[in-house]
């Protein structure tokens, strides 16, 4: 009987197994396939080879996009890495009042689309700004506006690495130093630093993928500087040139797999750094030090206020810069678009569909794989399929999806066009951290469990339900909130997949603003905003529910 009851256990999870390859290679493998033999077909669909990229390369002003490219991801993952790093520093270093605030406004702007801070910029230190005196006659519209912008976006992302490194630093080696009489400056170069210092590589490579992917900030603010996300855009969207928009996807490939091979490397050197004898670091009151960084982390929250709260003023502005009455004029969006308030709830519709299904999805293809007990091999395999989506940028992945599900000769070309691909492509970009996220709870969880089960005669999933999901509660909550606030503000992945139908809200801000109607792009943005803030709000209550209902066994 128990021989019977494993067996039947390893045929779910075999069957699991291969319908979440299936999807993974439809979806992920075979767009990025499409995407690199469109790359070397002509616009007859003939094979040329290399000739795409030989004549791609020929041109002077796409080496001057990878300079572009290359000048803005060094500068913005430059500032953001010392921002962030000493911002993590005075959250988890120091005594400073106001920490649990400083925390949750340091982390604020990864709740708002990379649009919004370049729509603020606009309304602080564009041509008509209230401050655009601070540049001293330079132009926001360029390099200056991107770095600003991307800026303010990336901090989160990084600033949420680095303080998970800096909180796992050993109490022994301060203790030691202190005996050494090691003074506080040396102590932070020898024991603060190398301890911390795969976090900061791996949040220093994380800033420099988002910053060389992303097309939003650039698009709005970027003026006449390029770069090749934007690059990629104006051929597809442009000029409909989707053999060079292949070509560019390639070329903004390279980098970004480049920094995901370095991010696996530093990750897997991090994982020896700590053992079970590691004690907590718990700061000592220092006045100067707690007051130095109370100053820093109020000029960052500062400038973090400034620029929402700038945006939220300008969404009420009823005509920027000649009327300047409050009201909610740039909230009627039927006013200035025909699609009206569609866009948004077209969003909050993929939002949970997206965050419902990918995380159904997402959970039981890491429960397979950290749980299951046959076909190891193809286990291995949906563990490199579920890591590739972090490597690829959301417009290429997009791109592919236009080459592979736009054909005819696809039986799966009814959903082009669709809700359900942009609910497929956002699960499938955003599938890596989630993966990541139910892993590590899934680890937490004694192997035992499902051979106990067994010899009790329990099916498997029964156990999944009575012991798995309880305790795996948290991490299903955290995944479930991060696909939704992802998809609500996500451009670059679903920017070529829309149909007038599906226009989500994060594309009407974008559409408004190229019509220049700033005022209704920033509302529509402000919504975005406050609609993933009421949920990361809904989060924490419910997250601590659950931390009483299915989570008391860990004070035990």
């Amino acid at each position: 009987m128990l021989k019977n009851t494993v067996t039947k256990n390893n045929v779910i999870v075999a069957v699991i197994l291969i319908l979440l390859l299936v999807m993974m290679g439809i979806f992920v493998i075979a767009p990025l396939f499409s995407m690199l033999q469109k790359s070397m077909q002509n616009e007859a669909g003939q094979f040329v080879g290399l000739a795409n990229f030989v004549e791609y390369f020929s041109y002077s002003s796409v080496w001057q996009s990878i300079r572009n490219t290359l000048v803005i991801g060094v500068t913005v993952t430059s500032l953001v890495g010392l921002f962030a790093f000493f911002y993590a520093y005075a959250l988890t270093r120091s005594c400073m009042p106001f920490k649990g605030l400083f925390s949750v406004l340091g982390t604020a702007p990864i709740l708002a689309p990379s649009l919004l801070p370049a729509l603020s910029l606009i309304y602080i230190l564009g041509n008509q700004g209230i401050a655009k005196e601070l540049l001293m006659g330079h132009s926001i519209y360029g390099p200056i506006g991107i770095t600003i912008g991307l800026t303010f976006w990336c901090f989160p992302h990084a600033l949420m690495i680095i303080k998970t490194s800096l909180r796992t630093s050993d109490a022994r080696l301060y203790e030691a130093a202190k005996a050494l009489n090691t003074s506080p400056l040396k102590t932070f170069f020898i024991v603060t630093l190398p301890g911390a210092k795969y976090g900061v590589i791996s949040a220093l490579i994380v800033v420099f993928t988002l910053v060389v992917c992303d097309f939003s900030v650039p698009k709005v603010i970027g003026g006449s500087y390029n770069i090749l996300a934007t690059d990629i855009f104006k051929q597809v969207v442009g000029q409909q040139n989707f053999e060079m928009g292949a070509v560019t996807s390639v070329a903004l490939l390279v980098p970004a797999i480049l920094a995901f091979t370095a991010d696996r490397w530093v990750q897997k050197k991090q994982k020896g750094l700590f053992d079970s004898r590691s004690v907590a670091y718990v700061p000592q009151a220092n006045f100067i030090r707690d007051g130095l960084c109370f100053i820093f982390c109020s000029l960052i929250c500062l400038v973090i206020i400034t620029i929402i709260g700038m945006a939220i003023y300008g969404s009420l502005v009823t005509f920027w810069p000649w009327n300047t009455t409050l009201s909610l004029h740039n909230y009627n969006f039927a006013q200035f678009s025909a699609s009206g308030w569609e866009p948004y709830f077209n969003s909050i519709k993929l939002g949970l569909l997206v965050a419902v299904f990918g995380t159904i999805t997402i959970f039981l293809g890491a429960y397979c794989i950290e749980k299951g007990r046959c076909l190891g091999p193809l286990r291995q395999l949906l563990q490199m399929f579920a890591i590739i989506p972090m490597a690829v940028p959301g417009m290429v992945l997009g791109l592919g999806y236009i080459f592979f599900f736009n054909n005819s000769a696809n039986p799966l070309t009814i959903i082009y066009g669709t809700l359900t691909i942009l609910v497929i492509n956002t699960v499938m970009h955003y599938y890596t951290v989630g993966h990541m996220t139910a892993v590590t709870a899934l680890k937490q969880l004694p192997a035992e469990i499902e051979a106990i089960s067994a010899s009790l005669k329990l099916p498997q999933y029964k156990a999944f339900f009575k012991v798995t999901l309880p305790v795996c509660a948290p991490a299903i909550l955290d995944i479930f909130v991060y696909l939704f606030v992802n998809a609500m503000t996500t451009t670059s992945a679903i920017i070529f997949l829309y149909s007038t139908d599906t226009m989500p809200a994060s594309v009407s801000v974008l559409n408004m603003d190229e019509a220049g109607q700033t005022g209704p792009a920033a509302a529509m943005a402000v919504m975005l905003l406050i609609t993933t803030a009421l949920v990361k709000i809904s989060y924490v209550g419910v997250s601590k529910l659950l931390e009483k209902t299915t989570q008391t066994w860990r004070k035990r």
